[in-house]
C-alpha cells in the first residue's frame, strides 16, 4: 500500500493536473501492473480487482483463447494492456479479441485502434464507468461487440454495435449459455464464468 501511495504521489508531482493529461504524458508514465486509463484529459487508476473479478476473467480468457486458436481467428489479450480507442482515450479492457486482419494495430506498447470484441468484468468500484462511460466509448470507437460481465447479479450482457451505438442483444443468466453475436460459434456457460 505504501508503494502505491508513493507512486501516486510521484505522478501527482511530476505530471499535469487532472483534465490536462495528454497521450504523451500518459505514455511517459513508467510501466506498472496497475490498471491506469486516460479519458477526457483525466487519468484514472482502478483498484486491484478481487477474486470474483479475476475468476471470471480467467474463465473468459481460457474459453475465448481456445476458440480463437482452434479457428485461427486472431489474438486474445488481457489487462493491463493499453488500447488507444481514439485520440486522447486509452482504456485497458479486461479481455479483448483482435481479428487476424487487424493484427497490425498491435504496437510494441499498445493496441492502436478498436478491438473486435471486448469484455469488461464489473467490480464494485468500476460499475458506472463500465456500464455507462466505456459502453459509449467502445461504441464510438467501433468495437463490434461488448460483453458486460456482472459477478454481482451473475449476468452477461451482450451488446452489438449498430451504427454508432450499442443494441442490447441478450442478457444471459445462470443455467444459460452466453453466445457471441459476432464470433460465430463462440459460447460459454454462464455458470462456468461465475463458478470458476
Amino acid at each position: 500500500m505504501e508503494a502505491e501511495k508513493a507512486y501516486v504521489s510521484w505522478v501527482a508531482e511530476l505530471f499535469p493536473p487532472q483534465g490536462q493529461w495528454t497521450e504523451a504524458d500518459y505514455f511517459a508514465l513508467p510501466e506498472t501492473n496497475r490498471i491506469i486509463e486516460l479519458a477526457n484529459g483525466e487519468l484514472s487508476m482502478a483498484p486491484a480487482p478481487g477474486d470474483r473479478h479475476q475468476s471470471a476473467v480467467v474463465e473468459l480468457v481460457v474459453a475465448l483463447k481456445l476458440y480463437v486458436d482452434a479457428n485461427r481467428l486472431g489474438v486474445v489479450r488481457t489487462a493491463p494492456l493499453d488500447v488507444r480507442l481514439f485520440p486522447g482515450t486509452i482504456r485497458q479492457p479486461d479481455v479483448l479479441f483482435l481479428r487476424e486482419e487487424h493484427r497490425e494495430r498491435i504496437t510494441e506498447r499498445y493496441i492502436d485502434g478498436p478491438p473486435d470484441w471486448v469484455a469488461e468484468v464489473i467490480s464494485e468500484g468500476t460499475r458506472r464507468v463500465d456500464e455507462e462511460v466505456k459502453t459509449t466509448e467502445y461504441a464510438s470507437a467501433g468495437v463490434p461487440e461488448y460483453w458486460l460481465v456482472d459477478p454481482e447479479d451473475k449476468t452477461i450482457r451482450v451488446y452489438v454495435l449498430e451504427g454508432n451505438a450499442y443494441r442490447l442483444a441478450a442478457i444471459y443468466r445462470p443455467g444459460q449459455i452466453a453466445r457471441s453475436e459476432t464470433l460465430s460459434g463462440f459460447e460459454i456457460a454462464v455458470d462456468r464464468v461465475f463458478g470458476g
